[in-house]
């Protein structure tokens, strides 16, 4: 089927500014809404509606890293339209992180080849923190420059809390460079609350409060994983981002109904609030956006953000409202040019057949049909990009960690830190584990899924250092990818250092990749695109990472989404205690940590 090009519409149209729905024809020049014009009369014989259903604004994902879907740009668009969304604000920090402005400017680049709308944030933390090795820096005036190409509407996710709390110059110098462009500046303070909460929001010049010295600081949050933390958040101003990505789930409870039963009741949020207003109350989703943060590609071949909107359907929040959440509500805070069926708007479009069943039955950018029942009409495209590896080949012993013997040789414990991931979530706990110790070699322990935990730094200077993580489960080969935020070397884990060595280096081979490796076998899915996305549509990927996935879940991994946990593993920003190719690292004291006790 030939994609279709709009000049006009008659159809039963959702107003996100009345929460009406009426029959309107559309008028659209040049990809833009030039009028909405109500029919009043649709019993009339000569009025012809053009689809069954409601038309409803195209829907915008507020907060996405491409890179972590393995697709570029082009093809991701190719994968989401079909679910009705038709923007999406793109933080591309993954691939500033490995190759800096040149990686942004890909994603632009490639980005501009298909009909989709994208818009971008200009990385704020490049590096992430000082306390791993990356491929650039991007400081104050690399964002200037990116805040003023077209397309990029904000400063990225402002992950360094430490720094805005302590008013580190670089930091604030990229919050003045926002500030100046008006643009609005995205947040992310994990568990942050209280006097260091207020001081990240509020972001002073000085240390003089009284002074009121203040510059904008982060106005958007999407890590909150409890109720409380998104309400404490929301009181000092910030908008609320609800996350469902792969790894990090995070409606449920946000979305708790004896939570907001709680807040309804409550009158200094919500001021005096009679009987009969009390159960519409409820259907208010209290917070601002739905996001998906990061969503692998076999997430998103079921769906986007289609899924959210159903999902947040069923925890009784009210269809229209949650509709607002990913069209008016991002495109006002951003300044998006789309979000509402109004003159002057962009004519996105997403016909769906009900509120009930809420099936996508066409998707329209720019008055053009993009995708039909579950047809994308978007080409793939074949970009390339440099990709740089730069590491020796590495052998068993470097995946050992070495203890000093006892007096008498003889086999001991030693008491050690030790990571535990939690499924669903990209926090991570700090335990204690008494791990044996073999010629002076601390041994994982495979019956308590204690295994051992490795980031191999790719960027020249082969700097590599050694944990033990619990929580995958594992119980023969390694996992490996190339793909470990923020910074982006190579994490590994494993029952023996053996497998680890065969792993890092399949990886380091193929310049970039997901891989297993167990016994003889030996398989990965190529990243050739800076190490962290393929140059293939999302078919082929999804059909390969599902092959890995699944001999993975058959060596004994209980994860969700194994892959997309280990990849947070290395995050120095995400408490608690995380692995850097420098060493491990606690972040609610921010600096590094031995990894034995004694």
């Amino acid at each position: 089927m030939n994609p279709k090009r709009f000049n006009s519409i008659k159809a039963n149209i959702l107003d996100v500014f009345t929460n009406e729905i009426y029959t309107s024809e559309i008028s659209i020049e040049d990809g833009y809404i030039v009028s909405v014009d109500p029919i009043s009369n649709i019993e009339n014989d000569d009025v012809k509606l053009d689809f069954d259903g409601i038309l409803v604004p195209g829907f915008i994902d507020a907060h996405i890293h491409i890179e972590s879907s393995l697709l570029t740009p082009s093809n991701f668009a190719k994968a989401v339209v079909p679910f009705g969304t038709t923007s999406v604000i793109a933080d591309p920090h993954e691939i500033a992180n490995v190759s800096g402005i040149e990686g942004v400017e890909f994603m632009i680049d490639d980005a501009s080849k298909v009909p989709f709308d994208f818009y971008f944030s200009a990385p704020s933390c490049v590096p992430a923190t000082s306390f791993e090795t990356n491929g650039a820096c991007l400081d104050s005036l690399a964002i200037e420059e990116l805040l003023k190409m077209e397309g990029v509407v904000s400063l990225g996710e402002v992950m360094n809390f430490v720094g805005v709390i302590n008013n580190d110059k670089n930091v604030i110098d990229k919050l003045k460079v926002a500030k100046k462009y008006n643009k609005p500046v995205d947040g992310h303070a994990p568990l942050l609350s209280g006097a260091d909460l207020e001081k990240y929001v509020n972001v002073y010049l000085d240390d003089d409060f009284d002074n009121k010295n203040l510059i904008m600081g982060p106005q958007t949050d999407h890590e909150s994983i409890s109720f409380d933390e998104a309400i404490e958040k929301k009181k000092l101003g910030m908008k609320i981002m609800v996350r469902e990505g792969s790894s990090a789930k995070n409606m449920e409870a946000l979305f708790n109904i004896k939570d907001r039963i709680g807040l309804c009741s409550n009158q200094d949020f919500f001021g005096a609030v009679s009987v009969d207003d009390f159960g519409e109350i409820l259907k208010n989703p209290i917070f601002d956006f739905l996001v998906t943060d990061d969503k692998e590609p076999n997430d998103l071949k079921e769906g986007h953000l289609n899924v959210l909107i159903k999902k947040a359907i069923s925890f009784g929040i009210d269809p229209i409202e949650a509709i607002k959440m990913v069209t008016i509500n991002p495109a006002k805070h951003y300044n998006l040019n789309s979000g509402a069926i109004e003159v002057g708007r962009k004519a996105n479009f997403c016909l769906i057949n009900n509120f009930d069943d809420f099936n996508i039955k066409k998707t329209i950018i720019n008055g053009e049909i993009v995708a039909e029942e579950g047809v994308s009409f978007i080409k793939s495209q074949n970009p390339s990009f440099k990709n740089t590896f730069v590491l020796s080949e590495k052998n068993p012993n470097d995946f050992n960690v070495n203890v000093k013997l006892n007096s008498n040789n003889s086999i001991f414990y030693i008491n050690t830190k030790v990571i535990e991931v939690i499924d669903g979530e990209i926090i991570t706990k700090k335990i204690d584990k008494d791990l044996k110790v073999e010629k002076g070699i601390i041994k994982g322990n495979i019956e308590e899924d204690i295994l051992k935990l490795a980031v191999v730094e790719r960027y020249g200077n082969n700097n590599l250092s050694n944990a033990f993580i619990k929580g995958f489960n594992l119980k023969n080969g390694a996992i490996a990818s190339s793909v470990a935020h923020d910074s982006h070397n190579i994490v590994v884990l494993g029952t023996e250092s053996k497998y680890m060595a065969k792993a890092v280096n399949l990886i380091s081979k193929n310049k970039g990749g997901l891989a297993i490796v167990y016994d003889d076998v030996e398989k990965i899915l190529k990243l050739p695109i800076a190490g962290l996305m393929s140059d293939e549509d999302i078919g082929s990927v999804s059909k390969e990472l599902n092959e890995i996935n699944e001999t993975i879940k058959n060596l004994g991994c209980t994860l969700e989404s194994p892959f997309m946990t280990l990849s947070f593993v290395s995050l120095l920003v995400i408490p608690s205690l995380r692995l850097s190719d420098k060493g491990l690292f606690d972040v609610d004291e921010f600096s590094f940590v031995d990894l034995t006790n004694n």
